[in-house]
């Protein structure tokens, strides 16, 4: 079985995917059945760290069309599961829509939510994303990870709540029609280029940062609804 996860781990990283955790579903992680109606014993997470998958998306047939991430994602990460006997699902594929942040996190405590309402990594900051969901039928070992404190406990300043232009982001909540109104707008193309400024201003996992370009097209894709 610990060959299976390094089997699949592999094939992630040809791609820039990569494992983010996994879990043994109980009856209260709303996870379905399998084709047959069994119940799976395993699932894995999978998302991207940073822009390291980015560069396959632009080079694949979908990189040309519409929803470029979602419809390499599904072909890319549906193929590896076939291969490997598992049944993928992802957050952008519903409804039904399914509990993708709660299962990320009972797949890995060190995630934690951050005022943007992403969850944030201690290592990777907001820099990451989730792509899908592997269920597998066996019971696999899985790698142990431990809880890790929220870095946003030790963050006194709080940068990601000061830096957005029309203060979209509150602990209220996020104002989601504040932000895009304000990209429609010729002072919100700098935010458009740039990215979200709240975000860039988390200083945890810079180093993960996407590249301009991918965040150029996160930022188009968002601004459309």
């Amino acid at each position: 079985m610990a060959d299976l996860l390094q089997e699949l781990g592999q094939r992630l990283a040809s791609v820039g995917l990569s494992r983010h955790g996994g879990f043994h579903p109980s009856p209260e992680d709303a996870v379905p059945a399998l084709p047959d109606g069994t119940s799976p014993g395993t699932v894995v997470m999978v998302g991207n760290v940073g822009s390291a998958f980015w560069a396959h998306v632009q080079a694949s047939p979908e990189g040309r069309g519409p929803d470029p991430i979602d419809r390499w994602t599904e072909r890319v990460l549906g193929r590896i599961a076939a291969e490997l006997g598992a049944v993928a699902l992802f957050p952008f594929a519903g409804p039904p829509w399914h509990p993708f942040q709660r299962w990320a996190r009972r797949a890995d405590p060190a995630l934690s939510p951050s005022p943007l309402g992403i969850l944030i990594h201690p290592d990777h900051g907001l820099w990451h994303a989730l792509r899908g969901a592997l269920l597998f039928r066996e019971r696999l070992v899985l790698p142990s990870i431990e809880p890790r404190p929220s870095p946003c406990i030790a963050c006194e300043t709080k940068p990601c709540l000061r830096h957005c232009p029309v203060e979209a982001f509150t602990t209220a909540g996020y104002d989601v029609t504040s932000c895009r109104s304000y990209l429609a707008t010729l002072s919100g193309q700098p935010c458009m280029i740039q990215g979200c400024r709240a975000r860039a201003a988390c200083p945890v996992g810079r180093s993960n940062a996407y590249t301009s370009d991918q965040i150029q097209h996160h930022m188009r894709r968002f601004a459309r609804g």
